[in-house]
């Protein structure tokens, strides 16, 4: 009888450290676990009330863009990486990358980008890229003016161009490139002014405007 009753209790008690874990208050100590290896598609990272703070995933699960929790049907988004999102679960930035050839053996989508978007803008004001493929040429850092719900405009831009020259340009307001501080892969160094439509009327170095 007393070994029936020392069951009982003992599968009891068992029970009840088993629903006390499940159903522990939401401010008890995180469980700290540690691990030599995790394979994983997606992991999401949220605030206690639910809000996303940020994804890290593989290309295939990438999400559209997301608008205060909302999100929006995914597309041109063939990278995988991680994504950012503000207090009010806003995309506002990542880190995506990708690269490969396609069927005819053009390299597509190579590269890598780290960008921060303005709250309430829909684009990034801050972009540091490394993209070079048969179509794209992104390499440097662009800063951008921005507007909620009109775009960007680029106003610094820093990095090479394809014919290897190494570039500052300068734009307005309007996103026009006005001034250029450019050293070619010849080392030939140039200052150039510009108009608002792109002629140089100014030049200091050694090369006639281009």
């Amino acid at each position: 009888m007393l070994t029936k009753y020392l069951a009982v209790y003992s599968a009891a008690l068992t029970t009840l450290l088993a629903v006390s874990y499940v159903y522990r208050p939401a401010n008890a100590a995180a469980k700290i676990q540690e691990f030599d290896e995790v394979t994983i598609h997606r992991m999401n990272v949220r605030e206690r009330d639910g809000t996303l703070r940020l994804v890290i995933a593989n290309r295939e699960r990438m999400p559209g863009v997301i608008i205060r929790g909302k999100e929006a049907p995914r597309t041109d988004r063939p990278q995988a990486g991680m994504i950012f999102y503000n207090d009010e679960g806003t995309e506002n930035g990542g880190l995506v990358f990708s690269g490969h050839q396609d069927a005819t053996g053009r390299v597509v989508d190579s590269g890598v980008s780290l960008s921060f978007d303005r709250y309430g803008a829909t684009s990034q004001f801050v972009q540091l890229a490394g993209v070079q493929d048969s179509a794209n040429h992104i390499v440097g850092l662009t800063i951008s003016d921005t507007e909620p719900n009109a775009g960007n405009r680029r106003r610094v831009v820093v990095g090479p161009d394809r014919q290897g020259a190494a570039r500052v340009a300068l734009m307005d307001a309007q996103g026009r490139q006005r001034m250029v501080l450019e050293v070619t892969s010849a080392g030939v160094p140039t200052l150039s002014f510009l108009d608002a439509n792109g002629n140089v009327t100014n030049q200091v170095g050694a090369t006639p405007p281009r």
